[in-house]
């Protein structure tokens, strides 16, 4: 059995003429891309991916520079700049409580006090706030782009009242005229 992967970064270029590739990173520290870690990298048109083993990593101003196994030059770092990158999750630490991989928030309902179901997490997207849930719902069009209506809700405790992994549920409240 395959062992649930997670998606925690996006290689965006590579640095210097040895391999090293630059990666936009979505996990919170730099210790996630730590030495000997198995990772990997995948394209949008393929299915699992190419793994490899990380050698270094260091911060830098806009990510994380990497550098692997078996990746020694420019031309091999290449092919691999737009690929996400992605760990076991079972390499990952233990998570503090009332904090989630976005991977366990895709697909749970959305559920308002009161203005009840809003629809699906589909995706999410960081800002310098707070994480935004991108909520849609399939069943209802959205009148200006004729296509599924779409709530962003920034994941902050004024609008986020519980997370529950076990129902599959988000539990909101937000404000008056928020969603119209």
């Amino acid at each position: 059995m395959e062992k649930e992967r997670l998606t925690i970064g996006k290689v965006t270029g590579v640095h210097g003429l040895k391999g090293n590739l630059k990666v936009w990173s979505f996990a919170e520290s730099v210790d996630t891309f730590g030495r000997g870690r198995q990772i990997w990298f995948k394209s949008e048109q393929e299915e699992t991916g190419k793994e490899y083993t990380i050698l270094t990593a260091s911060a830098r101003k806009k990510g994380v520079l990497i550098s692997l196994n078996h990746v020694n030059t420019v031309e091999l770092a290449e092919q691999l700049i737009g690929c996400e990158i992605l760990i076991s999750k079972d390499q990952l630490p233990e998570i503090e409580e009332d904090t989630w991989y976005w991977q366990d928030l895709y697909g749970l309902l959305v559920i308002d006090n009161s203005l009840g179901k809003l629809g699906t997490i589909e995706r999410i997207f960081p800002t310098n706030a707070n994480d935004m849930l991108v909520v849609v719902d399939k069943d209802v069009p959205d009148k200006n782009t004729k296509g599924d209506s779409e709530i962003l809700i920034p994941m902050h405790e004024h609008f986020i009242e519980s997370v529950d992994l076990d129902a599959g549920t988000v539990t909101t409240t937000l404000p008056d005229g928020y969603c119209s």
